[in-house]
């Protein structure tokens, strides 16, 4: 049974097979890689672990506040249980952390916490302080600790990286298409129901506004989307923008969704939104009855991609 634990909190005894990784988006490539390891720890009698951490290391050992990823750890989470991995381990990414020598990352983490005995691995991964050890290392060490070492091949490895790496472009430029093909699910964003303006109300369109907390989540490009959420255990879809509203002289970013066909209070509810299809750019109209009149259309157009998607 899948279970996600914080790295101090864990307890194994059974010996694992293990891989490592950021692992921002669980996209196909990934998800290739987790395929394979599950597939040896069904083989071998092993539990699959994927080992991650958090926050980001660039977060942590270059303040990159900048940094932007594709998920929060908590959607991170289950998207791994979809993938039927044992277990994901959550390992809190510190100074401290990163300046263990190659010896103390394999023989405290790896052998005596998390009992490997196999571990699948980048081609090129290089681990413990100052990122000094590489594969043939960890290799060394598997036959000191009894562990096997399967490389993940360069193709593979550009595979996940280019994936990445198109996923977050696309996003930026606001590619949804491209961006769920290359995720393998389609695209989400988590957060919290908060009251807003109620602007939308006054034209017929009320909207729910999502406050996503995780300051380092990517948020697509400015634009009226397409969109699906479960609520209370019901499929609703909806319109979602994300913008400015400058039609109204606004000036923060928000996250509003108009729910169709759906009209009960879910305020301060957590709720995670997929994004389907951008239907247009953000647009400035020169009156709140333009603006009316173009939700009408984009509602519109929303349901018939629907419709077409459900046929």
């Amino acid at each position: 049974m899948y279970k996600s634990i914080k790295f101090k909190e864990y307890i194994i005894t059974n010996n694992s097979i293990v891989t490592i990784g950021t692992f921002d988006g669980v996209h196909i490539g990934h998800q290739k890689i987790v395929k394979r390891l599950i597939k040896i720890a069904k083989k071998q009698k092993l539990q699959s672990i994927v080992l991650t951490f958090f926050p980001h290391p660039r977060m942590v050992l270059q303040k990159d506040a900048n940094i932007k990823l594709i998920n929060t750890i908590d959607e991170k989470t289950l998207l791994f249980e979809n993938l039927e991995l044992d277990c994901l381990v959550v390992k809190e990414f510190t100074k401290e952390f990163s300046r263990l020598t190659a010896l103390e990352f394999v023989r405290d983490i790896l052998v005596n916490k998390l009992h490997i005995k196999h571990i699948i691995i980048g081609y090129d991964h290089q681990f413990g302080r100052n990122r000094t050890a590489n594969i043939d290392d960890l290799k060394e060490y598997g036959e000191i600790y009894d562990f096997e070492v399967t490389e993940i091949s360069a193709q593979d490895i550009d595979e996940v990286t280019i994936s990445s790496t198109k996923i977050r472009n696309a996003l930026n430029e606001g590619d949804i298409a491209t961006a769920n093909a290359f995720l393998g699910y389609n695209f989400i964003l988590t957060g919290t129901i908060v009251k807003g303006k109620g602007l939308g109300k006054q034209i017929g369109y009320p909207t729910a506004n999502l406050h996503i907390s995780e300051d380092y989540k990517l948020i697509p490009k400015n634009g009226v989307y397409v969109v699906k959420s479960s609520l209370d255990g019901k499929t609703v879809y909806g319109m979602m923008n994300i913008g400015t509203n400058p039609t109204v002289g606004g000036k923060f970013q928000s996250v509003e969704i108009h729910f169709f066909d759906f009209n009960q209070d879910i305020y301060d509810k957590k709720v995670t939104i997929e994004l389907l299809k951008r239907l247009r750019d953000e647009q400035k109209f020169e009156s709140l009855e333009a603006l009316k009149n173009q939700l009408h259309k984009d509602k519109l157009n929303a349901f018939n991609f629907i419709n077409k998607s459900n046929a």
